[in-house]
């Protein structure tokens, strides 16, 4: 579905640095979120609680490490998320991959500067410009760091263990509003109405070309095809929307299954629910 249109020209390496990729990068996100379904349905620890009390249980060890003053605590927490993950059968290559190496590329950018410019105590200097890195700046950008690993990965946990309608389900049962939870869902369903529009659009566009066009043609058959993908949406959108309100859709989640709570799901909760208590009440 993905092969290259034309021969092996020399213009092909451009081509497939723009279209191609663009096709590739659909279909990766939709493989994920495939496998993201094959993982909510394997026998792990997280799989067979409650969503409503994982979803809890979740957000308030997330809750604990945004407000833990210890690094200590703060390890500690991310070694839970990570022995979670692996009670659960999520592998620690998919974690690294999908959001460690992000979120440290992603925050570990914005807080470089706090090694720098948070006064404290000098314990290095950058060879040449002689700046001095401070022991409370490399602990600022620590926790800040270690918070957002914490987070994403226990955020993705939820997300890898609970199948999307159950998370709605969940999030409507805990008193969220039904006009957040279909806004939600009717997102994650049309982000694969998306990806599908447009990698139809790409391959018959390109299924049309009988010569390898410039690069100013291709920016401009890129950018028609946003705009038309675009308009596509926004009209399947509305005609999707009208029909399920003529069928009496109100935004309520129903499944055929119902949740099920375990005493062994209420000790989950209670222990995650300790967490950021105790780490309120002691100040840690």
């Amino acid at each position: 579905m993905v092969e290259a249109s034309y021969g092996s020209c020399t213009c092909g390496k451009v081509r497939r640095g723009v279209l191609d990729r663009l096709v590739l990068g659909l279909v990766d996100a939709e493989s994920h979120a495939l496998h993201a379904e094959e993982v909510a349905a394997r026998p792990g620890l997280l799989q067979g609680v409650d969503p409503r009390i994982k979803l809890v249980a979740l957000v308030a060890l997330i809750l604990g490490a945004t407000a833990t003053q210890s690094l200590l605590v703060l390890a500690m927490l991310f070694a839970g998320a990570v022995a979670l993950a692996v009670a659960s059968m999520v592998g620690i290559r998919r974690l690294s991959r999908q959001v460690w190496l992000g979120v440290l590329l992603f925050s570990g950018t914005i807080v470089v500067p706090a090694i720098f410019l948070v006064p404290g105590t000098p314990i290095a200097h950058v060879p040449v410009i002689g700046w001095a890195i401070t022991l409370q700046g490399v602990r600022s950008a620590a926790f800040v760091i270690g918070r957002s690993e914490t987070a994403a990965t226990l955020a993705l946990l939820l997300v890898l263990t609970t199948p999307w309608p159950h998370v709605l389900k969940a999030l409507s049962s805990l008193g969220v509003p039904t006009a957040a939870v279909a806004i939600l869902g009717m997102t994650y369903r049309y982000v694969f109405v998306l990806i599908q529009a447009a990698t139809q659009m790409m391959e018959a566009r390109r299924s049309r070309v009988m010569a390898p066009p410039d690069a100013r043609e291709r920016r401009r058959m890129l950018m028609t095809m946003i705009g038309m993908l675009l308009a596509k949406t926004l009209a399947l959108g509305s005609e999707v929307h009208t029909a399920m309100i003529a069928r009496g859709y109100r935004g309520e989640v129903r499944l055929l299954d119902d949740f099920r709570t375990r005493p062994a799901d209420w000790l989950l909760l209670f222990g995650a629910l300790a967490v950021p208590a105790v780490i309120m009440g002691l100040g840690t």
